[in-house]
């Protein structure tokens, strides 16, 4: 669901708007939720208690970090923006992506240590993941030529709230 609210962002955004930027979210997010938890279950049984409690302050970066680029974006001029501040390209892509599957690969430790075979789930993890990200940009899509460019804002503001809502539970679970 973290893939689908940052591809309907994207779209509103207005960074969605060929075939090829459809593709490249799409995939990306198909392909890092389909290889994280791959990759969680190798990283495997020894590591997940140092792994599990860092995932959530790295995702928490790695929004926050595309979330400014974008409502930066919104708040200057079009003719101001460049390629950088696009999700669909880059580093941002690959930052969005790894923030919106890193709890993927906790799945992956889970199942390392449940003993159980990763590569099934993990192909109807990706599958899933580019359908939800289609179907996300499709309605981001309409909504973006309703809302114009100040819908950046609002999808920066997405990637801040999924980013809190990664984090706050590890957080209170500190505090409290």
């Amino acid at each position: 669901m973290d893939a689908s609210a940052v591809s309907l962002a994207a779209a509103a955004s207005g960074y969605a708007d060929t075939p090829r930027a459809v593709f490249r979210l799409s995939f990306h997010f198909g392909l890092f939720q389909f290889l994280m938890p791959i990759a969680g279950w190798f990283i495997g049984r020894g590591v997940i208690s140092v792994i599990s409690s860092l995932t959530p302050w790295v995702a928490f970066g790695l929004l926050t970090f595309a979330a400014a680029r974008m409502i930066q974006s919104g708040i200057t001029a079009p003719s101001n923006q460049d390629q950088k501040n696009d999700p669909s390209r880059g580093l941002t892509l690959v930052m969005l992506s790894l923030a919106t599957s890193i709890d993927a690969l906790a799945i992956g430790l889970s199942f390392a240590m449940l003993d159980v075979d990763i590569l099934i789930p993990s192909l109807i993890i990706g599958g899933i993941t580019i359908l939800l990200s289609l179907l996300a940009i499709q309605v981001g899509s309409r909504l973006g030529t309703v809302l114009g460019q100040r819908m950046e804002l609002v999808g920066g503001i997405i990637l801040v709230a999924i980013g809190i809502k990664i984090v706050l539970p590890v957080f209170l679970s500190t505090v409290l």
